[in-house]
């Protein structure tokens, strides 16, 4: 007779077998006051802590603020699930959230003179200062990972970052622990391959596409570089970044996704992680799937496949912050939605993650230039229908050099259309759907209809609403842009190239292709 096995434990506080965030979450879709309720206080209990233990980082200090960002930072998160966004990949979206909102809190003057926690040089006003929240060298990290579908998202940054069991996110997502664990191996392969496309896409010279495949062999079996590839490493930091990044992913993903996804603070957070200080004191009964074992509390920090690189390992200088690189991302606008930390930035008293902040610029590389708008989940641009006019519809098309696809980005957060200057996207004018408008309403009420912030992400955000973002309502020529509930996926995404350029090429002088 076969013996059952036995129960297996809580995952996390308040779960029960077959109770994913998921499945949490459609009681608060279904709008049942008790039940919604309950629901809502089961995934509180689940990822409470982390979000606040990342909220004391962000603040620099533990108190009542922490607990307010906290509260905020669930309460907005709640009402999205309960509208129908997915649950899955919570907590990092969460701890996302948790920055964002101490970032955009410490930029409204009215809050900071209510709320001094929020002026610390190490917490909200630090922020503000940096350049940007993804330091030069986790960009293609970053990229990567938030292109993974969220159920791999998931098991790598419970297994990764928070070094708990591959139960922990079996049970979040409500699968089979034995196949989540295949998944998390598949999940690691798409990571690297996710790298790898970056480092291609976005590479700055022909040269660098060459190096692609050449960087990642020597990773991975462990051994040295060829001459040519290490002289090309000693002279470009793109590449040299991107081999850094590949041998993380082995030798230990989680300061590497956390400095990827959350950049302030992320050193801190990871230390912070209950299961790596239990992986690090009991290192035999933490065993990574396919044979491999965990990296401990330093392990992330290792330098991959058993050769030098000279990049840092996430405190990333002020001089190669400033750096003109061809693949640097456009900085958000102020006004509280700036990304404005690095994964260096950190209270001084911590020097393995002070770093010098960097001035923060508020003109995009190519604001005041013709660029076209490329969505990555329909790999299609962004151009007009019919004849450029007032209330005309905005669509996706096959890319080309027409110039109803050519568009201008300004300081002030703008998008002009090339066809016609006069005439700006408008996401608040017609239910939903964005549509053509005039550029004069700028100085109107309805000033904040026609602007946009541009994140690090390739996000573009209207300024009437910062939870949203214009995306692709299908992947096809002629679909709709609508504006929905930001949610980084693909179809939120967009590429900025030059419409001269051949599409997926950059050049330093051009930045023919740059995330928008």
């Amino acid at each position: 007779m076969t013996t059952p096995q036995p129960p297996l434990p809580p995952y996390l506080p308040g779960m029960a077998a077959g109770e994913s965030d998921e499945s949490t979450a459609a009681a608060l879709r279904a709008g049942s006051d008790p039940e919604a309720s309950r629901s809502a206080a089961l995934l509180m209990a689940r990822h409470w802590q982390p979000a606040a233990d990342y909220a004391v980082i962000c603040l620099a200090g533990p108190g009542p603020l922490a607990h307010m960002v906290t509260a905020a930072v669930f309460h907005q998160t709640l009402d999205r699930l309960a509208l129908g966004e997915p649950a899955e990949a919570l907590r990092p979206r969460l701890l996302v959230a948790v920055r964002d909102t101490v970032l955009d809190w410490a930029a409204t003057d009215r809050l900071t003179a209510a709320l001094p926690g929020l002026a610390k040089p190490a917490g909200g006003r630090g922020m503000r200062a940096a350049n940007s929240l993804t330091p030069d060298n986790r960009v293609l990290a970053e990229r990567a990972f938030h292109l993974l579908p969220r159920l791999e998202q998931t098991l790598l940054w419970h297994t990764e970052v928070e070094a708990e069991p591959v139960t922990v996110p079996a049970a979040l997502l409500g699968v089979d622990p034995v196949g989540a664990a295949a998944a998390l191996e598949q999940s690691r392969e798409k990571l690297r391959a996710g790298v790898l496309r970056a480092h291609r896409e976005l590479a700055p010279s022909g040269e660098c596409r060459h190096y692609n495949r050449l960087l990642d062999v020597p990773v991975r079996r462990g051994g040295g570089v060829l001459p040519d590839v290490r002289e090309h490493l000693d002279a470009c930091s793109y590449c040299r970044y991107a081999a850094e990044q590949l041998g993380q992913i082995d030798s230990g993903a989680g300061l590497l996704l956390a400095e990827a996804v959350l950049g302030w603070g992320a050193r801190r957070y990871v230390d912070s992680r209950p299961g790596r200080g239990q992986a690090a004191a009991v290192p035999s009964e933490a065993p990574r799937s396919g044979g491999r074992r965990r990296a401990g509390r330093r392990g992330a920090g290792r330098r991959g496949g058993g050769w030098s690189l000279r990049a840092g390992a996430g405190v990333v200088s002020a001089g190669l912050l400033a750096t003109g690189l061809a693949f640097a991302v456009w900085p958000e606008a102020e006004g509280g939605r700036t990304p404005v930390a690095s994964a260096g930035a950190a209270p001084a008293a911590d020097p393995r993650t002070a770093g010098p902040s960097a001035t923060a610029s508020a003109t995009p590389p190519l604001a005041g230039r013709p660029i076209r708008l490329r969505n990555v989940g329909a790999a299609l641009c962004l151009g007009i229908k019919g004849e450029p006019e007032r209330g005309g519809l905005v669509t996706l098309a096959l890319c080309s050099d027409t110039v109803t696809q050519q568009w201008t980005y300004d300081a002030d957060g703008l998008l002009h259309s090339q066809a016609d200057p006069e005439l700006c996207l408008d996401s608040h004018a017609d239910a939903a759907v964005v549509i053509l408008g005039t550029c004069d309403d700028a100085g109107t009420e309805r000033g904040e209809d026609v602007r946009y912030d541009l994140t690090v992400r390739g996000e573009l955000l209207p300024r009437w609403d910062e939870t949203l973002a214009l995306a692709s309502a299908d992947a096809r020529p002629g679909a709709d842009i609508v504006v929905s509930l930001r949610d980084r996926s693909p179809a939120q995404h967009w590429l900025a190239d030059t419409a001269t350029a051949t599409p997926g090429t950059l050049s330093a002088a051009e930045a023919s292709e740059t995330p928008a």
